[in-house]
C-alpha cells in the first residue's frame, strides 16, 4: 500500500518548529487570497504557467502537491503568499512553512523537467496594498533533492506506521459485528439505508423514530463502510453535547467489542478546552504555547496510540506534554479515522474539518445527527451583528492622544519585486518590508475618526426609523463603506498594540470583519435589519444591525458537495420540502421514512380540545391546564414533563400545578443552566420516582434526552409551539415568501413549532418496552394542517380540560 501526502501535510509534520503563535495579524480571508494569487500570477508574462501539478514517490510515500506559478524562460518556480499589515508580523513558524514549501516545489518541478537548478521565489502579496515583496534564491537540484529526502525521511516511518494501522485498521472493521445483542427494531432498516447511501455517495436524508439507535444505526454501517468505499474520514456531527457522549458511547462500545485499532478524537469548543483563557495564545503569554511545535510529535504519537481521544483523554495528553488540549485536538483530527464535533467543524464559514477534505482530498463520510437542527444553526453561523454600544465603549476607552487625530489615508497601489535571498529562519520576519508601506504613525492616530464616523453613519441609518425594528432592502453603501475604514483604522490599532489578543477592539474587528464578509454574499437568503432596543445607556437609545440569514442552502451547498456521501438524519425531516429548501440538498438527495418499531397502543395522545395557548389566552388556560395535569396525576402518579412556550409561562404555570397539588414534587428549568445544573435537573426523573418537572419546548429538555422506561412516563405540552408573532418573525415570513411563493408561514411558523412538539413527544417512548401518554393541550392540533405534520403511528384520542376529562373518538387515527 502506498501512502499519499500533500506537499502541505509534509512540511506541516516535518518543518514546523517552535511556538504555537495565534497574536493578531491580519489575515485575508479566503475570498481575499483567491483574488491576490489572480493579481500576482495576472502580472506576469504570457508563457508563465499557473496551478501545475506536481508528484514524485520516495519510497511507499507519494508526495503532491500543486505549485502556483513557473516561469519556464527563467527557470523561476514561485510560492504565492497573501497577507495583511506587515510581512514581520507574520509568525516565524510560518515562515519555516513557506520555505520548506517552496524548495518542496522546487525539487518537484527540478525532477519533472530534470533541471539541475532552479529559482525559487516567496511572493508575498499585501491584500491591501496591492504589493509584492519576494524572496529569492537560486537553488541547486541536488540539494533541494536532500531537503526533500531528508523531510520524507522524517515523515516516513510515520507513513509505514500509518500504512500499518489503517490496513489493520480496515481488516478489523471488514469483521466488525454489532457490539450488542443485535439491531432493534427499524435499526437494521437504518443501517442497511445508510451503508448503500455511503456505497452510492451523494445526500441521504432519514427521518427515523426516537428510540431506535439512529447513532449507532448509523456509525456502525459508516464504519463497515470505510474499507469497502475506501473512506479516508467519518466525521460524526451533532448540535448539542448530548449528541457527542451519544456518538462516543456507541464508538466506545465498538472499539471494545474487539481489538479495534480505531482511532477516534472530540473536538471541544475552544471555551471549554482551553486551559488559561486569561492568557494570550503565543509563547510569550501561554506556557502551552511555548515550544508547541517542538513537543507535538512525541504527544501525538502517544494519544494516536491510545486511539480513543475524547474531551477528558484529549486534556489528560495534552498536559502531559505541557500542550494546549484544544489546539492538540485539531492537530490530531487529520490523523484520526472518526471524528466527533458540533456542527461549526464542517459547515461554518471558516470550518476546519470542510477546509482539510478539501485541501487533502479526502473521501469523507459526513453524518448529521439531529439534522432539523441544522437549520437554525446554519442561520446562525451565516448572520453578523453589530452593536452600537460595543462602538461607543471603544470610543470611550480612546487613549486621549487620538481625539481629534487626523484619519490616515492608506496606502496606495503598487508593485515592488525584490530579489532578496531567502534567511535561514525566523531572521526573515525581522527584515522591514523592502515594498511596504512607510513608517506607520501611533497605534491609535486616526482610530477615533474612523470610528466616529461609523457612529455617524449608524446614527443616519436610524434616523427615519419608523420603529423599533426596520428591515432594510440591502445594507447601505455608505455604511458598509465606514465598516472598511473603521475595519482598516482597526487594524492599525492592533498591528501595534501589544497586548491586542484581549482587546475589546479584537474583537470588534472580528464582528465587522464578519459583517463584511456577510455583506458580500448578501442576497435573498438573508434580510439587513436595524433594531433600536428600549433599554438606554447613559440616556442615548441601544441599537443593534444586523444581516439575518433566513435559508442557508446557498452556504451549505458546496460543503454537502465536498463530501463523498452525507447522511442526515433526526426523527424529524417532513416536510422534506422544507429541510432540502432551507439547507440546499439536491434533487437526487434519497429520503427515507423509517417505520416506527413502536405500537399506537404504547402511547396514548390525547388533544385538550377547549383549552387556547394564544398569546391573548394564556391567562385564562391555567387553570384548565392545571385541571388536566393534576387529574393525569392523580389517575396515574410517576414523572411527568411539561413543555410551555416561555419561562415566565412555564413559572405561571408550575405555580398553578402547585396549587392543585401541593404534595408533589415540582421543579422547573431555569435560564442560562450550565451542564451541571441540567444534569441535576435530569437526575430527577429517578426510576419509579413521581414528580413534575417544567420545560420550555425546544429548549435543551425538548430533545436528545433518555429517560427510558417508568423514568418518563407522560409530557403535557402547552403550546403549539409555534414562534411568536413580531416584526422580526415577519421579516423572515416575507423573505421565505418571496423564495418559495406562498409558502412564507409554514416555513417560518408552522413547520418549526410542529417540529419542535414532535421532539418532545419523542421523550416519552424510547424503547419497545415503555409506555406513556402526551396530552397536546391547545384548540389549534384539531386542524387538518397540524394533523398533518404529527407522526402517522400516533393515535390521537379527543379530551376536555373539564373535571372528568372524557374521552371523544378514542382512536382517531391521524
Amino acid at each position: 500500500m502506498s501512502y499519499v501526502v500533500s506537499v502541505r501535510t509534509l512540511c506541516e509534520f516535518a518543518a514546523r518548529r517552535g511556538d504555537l503563535d495565534l497574536r493578531f495579524h491580519l489575515a485575508p480571508s479566503g475570498q481575499e487570497g483567491m483574488a491576490g494569487h489572480r493579481i500576482v500570477t495576472s502580472r506576469r508574462p504570457a508563457h508563465y504557467q499557473k496551478e501545475i501539478s506536481l508528484q514524485a514517490p520516495y519510497g511507499a510515500l507519494t508526495v503532491r502537491g500543486r505549485a502556483d506559478g513557473f516561469d519556464p524562460e527563467a527557470k523561476r518556480l514561485e510560492e504565492i503568499k497573501t497577507y495583511r499589515g506587515r510581512l514581520r508580523d507574520i509568525p516565524a513558524s510560518h515562515g519555516s512553512l513557506h520555505r520548506a514549501q517552496a524548495r518542496l516545489y522546487g525539487h518537484l518541478m527540478c525532477r519533472k523537467l530534470k533541471l539541475d537548478a532552479i529559482e525559487l521565489a516567496l511572493v508575498y502579496f499585501n491584500v491591501a496594498t496591492g504589493r509584492e515583496t519576494v524572496r529569492s534564491e537560486h537553488c541547486a537540484a541536488a540539494d533541494l533533492e536532500r531537503h526533500f529526502n531528508t523531510l520524507c525521511d522524517e515523515f516516513l516511518a510515520w507513513a509505514q506506521q500509518e500504512i500499518r494501522h489503517r490496513e489493520r485498521r480496515n481488516e478489523t472493521l471488514q469483521a466488525l459485528q454489532l457490539p450488542f445483542e443485535g439491531f432493534r427494531d427499524g435499526q437494521r432498516t437504518l443501517a442497511k439505508a445508510v451503508y448503500r447511501g455511503l456505497r452510492d455517495g451523494g445526500r441521504l436524508a432519514i427521518q427515523a423514530p426516537t428510540g431506535i439507535g439512529k447513532t449507532m444505526g448509523t456509525l456502525f454501517p459508516a464504519l463497515k463502510a470505510v474499507p469497502a468505499q475506501g473512506l479516508d474520514k467519518v466525521f460524526f456531527l451533532t448540535a448539542k453535547t448530548s449528541g457527542r457522549n451519544v456518538a462516543l458511547h456507541a464508538l466506545r462500545a465498538v472499539r471494545d467489542s474487539g481489538d479495534m485499532p480505531l482511532r477516534v478524537v472530540e473536538l471541544a469548543a475552544r471555551d471549554h478546552a482551553c486551559e488559561h483563557p486569561d492568557k494570550q495564545c503565543h509563547g510569550e503569554s501561554c506556557p502551552l504555547a511555548k515550544g508547541f511545535y517542538d513537543r507535538l510529535g512525541k504527544a501525538r504519537e502517544q494519544a494516536l496510540n491510545a486511539g480513543m481521544l475524547d474531551r477528558a483523554a484529549l486534556r489528560r495528553h495534552a498536559l502531559e506534554h505541557d500542550l494546549c488540549p484544544y489546539h492538540l485536538g485539531g492537530e490530531l483530527a487529520p490523523w484520526c479515522d472518526v471524528v466527533v464535533g458540533d456542527y461549526n467543524y464542517y459547515f461554518d464559514v471558516g470550518a476546519t474539518l470542510h477546509a482539510q477534505t478539501i485541501a487533502q482530498e479526502w473521501r469523507a463520510a459526513v453524518l448529521v445527527d439531529e439534522a432539523h437542527n441544522l437549520v437554525e444553526r446554519a442561520r446562525a453561523m451565516y448572520s453578523a451583528t453589530l452593536r452600537l454600544q460595543d462602538l461607543r465603549a471603544l470610543l470611550r476607552a480612546m487613549p486621549a492622544s487620538a481625539r481629534g487625530a487626523a484619519a490616515r489615508g492608506r496606502a496606495g497601489h503598487g508593485t515592488a519585486d525584490s530579489t532578496l535571498p531567502m534567511p535561514d529562519q525566523a531572521s526573515l520576519w525581522q527584515q522591514a518590508d523592502p515594498a511596504g508601506s512607510p513608517a506607520r504613525p501611533s497605534a491609535s492616530k486616526g482610530l477615533r475618526n474612523a470610528l466616529s464616523s461609523l457612529a455617524r453613519a449608524w446614527t443616519a441609518l436610524l434616523a427615519d426609523q419608523p420603529g423599533a425594528y426596520h428591515r432594510h432592502a440591502a445594507p447601505p453603501q455608505p455604511f458598509i463603506e465606514s465598516l472598511r475604514q473603521a475595519a482598516g483604522a482597526l487594524s492599525d490599532h492592533l498591528e501595534q498594540g501589544e497586548d491586542s489578543a484581549q482587546d475589546d477592539a479584537l474583537r470588534f474587528y472580528f464582528d465587522i470583519q464578519h459583517f463584511l464578509r456577510m455583506a458580500e454574499s448578501f442576497g435573498p437568503h438573508s434580510v439587513f435589519e436595524t433594531t433600536q432596543l428600549l433599554r438606554h445607556e447613559a440616556g442615548q437609545a441601544l441599537s443593534e444591525c444586523g444581516i439575518r440569514n433566513v435559508v442557508p442552502a446557498p452556504f451549505l451547498k458546496p460543503r454537502f458537495e465536498a463530501a463523498h456521501a452525507c447522511v442526515l438524519f433526526s426523527a424529524t425531516l417532513q416536510p422534506s420540502a422544507f429541510y432540502a429548501d432551507m439547507l440546499g440538498l439536491p434533487d437526487t438527495t434519497a429520503w427515507i421514512d423509517v417505520d416506527t418499531p413502536f405500537r399506537a397502543e404504547q402511547l396514548r395522545v390525547r388533544v385538550v380540545r377547549d383549552i387556547s395557548t394564544r398569546y391573548a389566552d394564556r391567562q385564562a388556560s391555567l387553570a384548565p391546564m392545571a385541571e388536566v395535569i393534576a387529574a393525569q396525576y392523580a389517575r396515574q402518579p410517576g414523572n411527568y414533563l411539561v413543555f410551555a412556550s416561555s419561562f415566565d409561562y412555564l413559572h405561571q404555570l408550575a405555580e398553578a400545578v402547585g396549587g392543585r397539588l401541593p404534595a408533589v414534587a415540582l421543579w422547573t428549568q431555569s435560564r442560562d443552566m450550565d451542564e451541571a445544573a441540567r444534569a441535576q435537573f435530569l437526575a430527577r426523573f429517578g426510576a419509579s420516582g413521581q414528580g413534575i418537572g417544567f420545560a420550555v419546548l425546544g429548549g435543551v429538555f425538548g430533545e436528545g434526552i433518555d429517560l427510558p422506561g417508568d423514568r418518563l412516563i407522560g409530557a403535557f405540552i402547552a403550546t403549539l409551539g409555534l414562534p411568536q408573532v413580531n416584526p422580526v418573525n415577519e421579516a423572515l415570513k416575507q423573505c421565505l415568501d418571496a423564495s418559495f411563493t406562498g409558502r412564507g408561514y409554514d416555513y417560518a411558523y408552522l413547520y418549526p413549532g410542529l417540529r419542535k412538539v414532535v421532539q418532545a413527544a419523542g421523550r416519552i417512548i424510547r424503547t419497545p418496552q415503555d409506555a406513556g401518554v402526551v396530552y397536546l393541550m391547545d384548540d389549534r392540533y384539531n386542524r387538518p394542517a397540524v394533523r398533518r405534520l404529527l407522526p402517522s403511528w400516533w393515535r390521537i384520542e379527543q379530551a376536555r380540560a373539564q373535571a372528568g376529562l372524557s374521552d371523544r373518538h378514542a382512536g382517531d387515527a391521524v
